[in-house]
């Protein structure tokens, strides 16, 4: 049915169910922001506090003091970018070949890239744990890297939106006489922007939410990132939850103003490249 088929009491029954789909999605972050203001009074009285009487934004400051979240914040950073910064590099060129250049076993050489993520990560984490072990890899901004430096799903994405993009643009810049470089970066590059958005959001968001691999991966205070570094306010018998739930509150702002940033670039991308 059409939107303009919709009655007034089925637009009204619309609306209060995508009411309904926000309100699911909001609450929990207004809850998290909630403890995050509210004293360890107010969170152990027994009855769920809705919103603070006083706003306790010194739970903020006391996540410095405790723990060295700064450096927690900065490791995150850092290795969230360079990951990023990798996969925007790598990704989109070996979708490029894949999509534009014909070789023997093409089609199976992909299939073997995309049956990797069939593949768990932590199947792959011990063999990669002993090899970095060996190396002196432990503990490092390379150690946290290196295991994610490339990704078949990246490659996927990046291949399916230059895929249908005209053989004929390539085909005029090679009798022009353009190296293949210079074709893949003043032709291909610019026409996969909303591709490459949408592949920057979601390497960047999983990157800095990852927690398995960087809590196996570090064992100094002062490599941790942010994820980890929440868990220093969980004990055996108590949590400090607006403690924790600052933490979570400086872990979501990144991702959401990546995603404000990228926002035009990734219904365009999303929809173009087939996603579902």
């Amino acid at each position: 049915m059409t939107r303009d088929r919709l009655f007034p009491g089925d637009r009204v029954v619309a609306y209060l169910f995508v009411l309904l789909l926000c309100a699911l999605t909001v609450l929990p972050l207004l809850y998290m922001v909630s403890l995050a203001l509210q004293s360890d009074a107010e969170i152990y009285a027994g009855d769920p506090v809705l919103w603070p009487k006083t706003l306790r934004f010194d739970n903020f400051a006391a996540l410095f003091d405790r723990a060295p979240f700064g450096r927690f914040f900065v490791n995150s950073l850092v290795v969230a970018t360079l990951i990023t910064l990798s996969h925007l590099v790598f990704d989109p060129l070996v979708g490029y070949v894949f999509a534009k250049f014909d070789f023997p076993f093409r089609r199976t050489i992909f299939l073997a890239v995309l049956s990797t993520l069939m593949i768990p990560f932590f199947v792959r984490m011990i063999p990669i744990y002993t090899m970095f072990s060996q190396i002196g890899w432990l503990d490092s901004y390379q150690g946290l890297v290196a295991p994610f430096l490339i990704d078949a799903f990246g490659i996927f994405l990046m291949r399916q939106y230059i895929a249908p993009l005209p053989d004929e643009l390539i085909e005029a810049a090679r009798v022009d006489g353009a190296s293949e470089l210079r074709i893949y970066a003043r032709i291909i590059l610019p026409q996969t922007r909303p591709a490459l958005a949408v592949l920057a959001l979601f390497t960047f968001v999983y990157q800095w939410n990852n927690f398995l691999w960087p809590l196996i991966a570090t064992s100094r205070t002062e490599m941790r990132t942010m994820p980890i570094g929440l868990t220093l306010f969980n004990e055996e018998y108590f949590t400090q939850w607006n403690l924790t739930a600052a933490g979570a509150v400086l872990l979501f702002l990144p991702t959401a103003l990546l995603f404000a940033l990228t926002q035009r670039y990734l219904v365009r991308g999303i929809a173009l490249t087939g996603l579902k």
